[in-house]
């Protein structure tokens, strides 16, 4: 029997561990242990937005009420029917909370495989790679739990900000992001401050709790950071862009008021306040636009090429990783746990807002 972690899609707070047998591998298919994975707010996000952009499709349940949630992390080839896959592999790529998945390995090549399940075929193929650990030049052994818990969410992060620059910030010189305190958003400001002293450069503006204002504060990617409740007095009114990872229909609301003709661009990435979430209809200004990270790595793939992406990608995580990993003060610090109670616990306190930001949860089953 293999265990699946199920949430109810209207009411997330709603779980239950499922037990699955364990069939006979058919033609094609490999089953795979999953060692390790990501449980962040990257992830409650992806359970937020799970019907409007089909996060519920990658694992499904069988059962249009519940869904799995997906998660990033590594696993180990146990058993194989498919040709090039070989039993003892090592994988990153995007799994469910379980201890084991079964894919069907297609366009199988010597960087991995795509799942060419019937099912995922339809979905976006950023979701649908997995990578050989062996062929994957950003591979670090030693720094798996990094690039579970971060690789995702900087390749977000770095898109936004080439988004962002692509369209010369629609001609705003200030970029706000909430929920400051997120690892996609402060590694969005990381690639932002990477702009200082260039013709480019804007000022970055975090807006975070009064809890984690002082963990903002010392990553010192942001220009200023200021609390959720100053936004209405604090914010400066001039010519900005508001990237909303929080999903707060309130705070939404607090920044367009705000900044109202002055805001040029409202962007909208995620839902760290998950149970906040509403629409957008009377707002002042722009009206938000979802930003969706494939759409703008099809964007540079056509100008760059492929190669050339990752080459620009790969330059911006080794200079993230320098703060994320250094000795004093690292931006990260990694906690792991084992179990069916520990994924529990973390997915309810990513759910009520208490994890630490400084930490990072690796999980396996």
């Amino acid at each position: 029997m293999s265990k699946r972690f199920v949430v109810r899609r209207d009411d997330l707070r709603q779980t239950r561990w499922e037990d699955r047998p364990t069939d006979a591998l058919e033609d094609g298919n490999v089953r795979l242990r999953i060692d390790a994975f990501a449980l962040t707010s990257n992830n409650t996000t992806y359970a937020a937005f799970g019907e409007a952009m089909n996060y519920w499709s990658f694992y499904p349940t069988g059962d249009p009420t519940t869904g799995c949630i997906p998660v990033w992390g590594f696993a180990t080839v146990v058993e194989s029917r498919c040709a090039g896959v070989d039993v003892g592999e090592r994988i990153y790529g995007f799994w469910p909370i379980s201890d084991e998945a079964v894919l069907q390995p297609a366009r199988v090549n010597a960087g991995g495989f795509v799942d060419g399940a019937e099912h995922r075929r339809e979905l976006h193929p950023v979701y649908n790679q997995y990578l050989r650990c062996s062929a994957d030049p950003g591979y670090v052994a030693e720094r798996e739990a990094e690039q579970a818990l971060l690789r995702p969410l900087f390749a977000t992060s770095f898109l936004i900000d080439d988004f962002l620059a692509d369209n010369q910030f629609f001609g705003a010189r200030t970029v706000v992001l909430s929920s400051a305190s997120s690892k996609t958003a402060y590694g969005t400001a990381f690639c932002l401050a990477l702009r200082r002293g260039a013709a480019d450069a804007v000022k970055v503006v975090g807006l975070t709790s009064p809890g984690n204002l002082a963990f903002t504060r010392s990553l010192g990617c942001y220009d200023e950071v200021l609390c959720y409740d100053d936004v209405p007095t604090a914010l400066a009114d001039e010519p900005a862009v508001y990237v909303d990872f929080n999903g707060s229909v309130q705070l939404r609301a607090a920044v367009h008021e705000r900044l109202a003709d002055t805001l040029a661009y409202s962007c909208s990435v995620g839902g760290t306040h998950w149970d906040a979430l509403g629409g957008a209809n009377g707002l002042p200004g722009p009206r938000p636009v979802l930003f969706f990270a494939p759409d703008q790595i099809r964007k540079r793939t056509g100008d760059w090429g492929p190669a050339g992406l990752q080459e620009r990608l790969a330059a911006a995580w080794a200079a993230f990783m320098q703060p994320v990993t250094r000795a004093d003060n690292p931006w990260l610090q990694v906690v792991r746990g084992r179990g069916p109670e520990a994924v529990e616990a973390c997915y309810a306190a990513l759910l009520d807002g208490t994890v630490r930001p400084q930490e990072g949860h690796i999980l396996s089953l």
